[in-house]
């Protein structure tokens, strides 16, 4: 064997320019695939962290109905508190759950005494949402951001192009009026404690109070809390702890039940933004279809080319003895020699580009949020993409080599 590899090594480099143009081809290709699969996980990575971690968490606990009238923000569609307690428990045992967070949303109007206009605000307790979204309090750009303290009773974060709209400063007092879910309204003074960039576009209004104001503003006690956020230990094991924790809510009211009381989202399902993942994950598979058209398309006319031109010789090896097996596999050999060769060099130079955009970090801004790309060498990318170019250099060897060991040496000698 290590006799026809060192055949089929001298063979491709007898033809040195045609082996270096398909060879650069193949590098250039498989070197493409790297980049941008490393760079499109790093930008999958940075949009969904920030949004998990700053509003989303990484899981969402809901009434049954309240994903699907979420645009209204209804105060009538809650998790009850016999059943929130059960829920917590559940979470609290569970050791996937790092932690979670109680939250009540309404919408309001927010007035600082001469302009008033509409927010959606969400009510918190700082601690504990601090856990669920770190990454909520480094979007508060002025103000309190202590991750325990960030909103306390009677204070308001509000989202900076509100308070730029309304000549609003911290420290200043405002009024927020609200509605509960039986048609009362009522309105409550806040001071500004902080203000928050806005995460989802100029169009964004979604503020924070404490929620213990909230149930005094809404006038609803203890018992009207409309969705859990959770975030995990492990991100990665996402779909796994969902169905699993699907499977026990089932079990909340005592019996199996195929009427689900609740309803439990992902990330992907609440965000428009998963659709932007989807697709860079799309044109990474489009790439690998593209390099796979290259290698079989390279590969195979190099090894056409090469059993013609070789017709003479394959007629004399084959006179002297040499079995069609022995052929075949020759030729098999320089196929796949080419290929491994060409797609490490790629897979080097792939990842060397990676490092060089690493080290120097790309810092740009996608919508509101501020992303720094600082991609890692995607091994399994790479082991990936070096097996597929083996698996296509054998395939597209395969029928030049079939062909070559199948020739009549009197017939092939007839071409010398």
């Amino acid at each position: 064997m290590k006799t026809i590899i060192k055949l089929a090594i001298r063979n491709i480099m007898r033809y040195k320019r045609r082996t270096l143009l398909t060879s650069s081809l193949i590098t250039m290709g498989v070197a493409l695939v790297i980049i941008f699969s490393g760079i499109g996980n790093s930008f999958n990575k940075e949009i969904i962290g920030i949004l998990t971690e700053s509003n989303l968490g990484d899981i969402q606990i809901h009434k049954k109905g309240y994903v699907s009238s979420i645009d209204n923000l209804p105060l009538d569609i809650t998790i009850p508190e016999k059943d929130l307690k059960r829920i917590e428990k559940l979470l609290s045992n569970n050791p996937e759950v790092k932690a979670y967070s109680q939250r009540i949303k309404f919408g309001a109007m927010i007035s600082n005494f001469t302009q008033t206009t509409n927010l959606k605000l969400t009510a918190v307790n700082p601690e504990n949402e601090s856990k669920t979204c770190p990454g909520l309090v480094k979007r508060i750009e002025k103000g309190n951001s202590e991750p325990n303290t960030f909103v306390k009773p009677g204070s308001v974060v509000i989202p900076l192009n509100i308070a730029d709209g309304m000549n609003l400063k911290v420290g200043d007092d405002v009024v927020i009026i609200a509605t509960n879910k039986d048609g009362s309204v009522n309105g409550m003074n806040f001071r500004i404690s902080g203000i928050s960039e806005n995460i989802l576009g100029p169009q964004g209004k979604d503020g924070y109070i404490h929620i213990d104001d909230a149930k005094s503003i809404l006038r609803i006690g203890n018992r009207d809390i409309t969705e859990i956020a959770v975030k995990l230990n492990n991100f990665n094991k996402l779909n796994s702890v969902v169905k699993k924790l699907k499977k026990d809510i089932l079990k909340i009211d005592g019996k199996n039940s195929t009427n689900q009381n609740f309803e439990i989202h992902t990330w992907e399902e609440l965000s428009p933004f998963a659709s932007i993942s989807k697709i860079v994950s799309l044109l990474i598979i489009t790439i690998r279809i593209v390099l796979i058209s290259i290698v079989l398309i390279s590969i195979l006319n190099v090894m056409m080319m090469s059993v013609y031109e070789r017709i003479g010789e394959i007629g004399t090896i084959a006179s002297i003895g040499t079995l069609p097996g022995k052929i075949l596999l020759l030729f098999l050999s320089e196929g796949l020699t080419l290929g491994f060769f060409s797609a490490i060099a790629g897979n080097i130079f792939g990842a060397l580009i990676l490092l060089i955009i690493s080290a120097f970090k790309l810092n740009f801004t996608f919508g509101m949020m501020e992303l720094t790309l600082a991609p890692q060498i995607p091994i399994a990318e790479i082991l990936f993409t070096l097996l597929i170019v083996i698996i296509i250099s054998a395939f597209a060897s395969l029928q030049p080599a079939i062909k070559a060991s199948k020739m009549e040496p009197v017939e092939a000698l007839r071409h010398v």
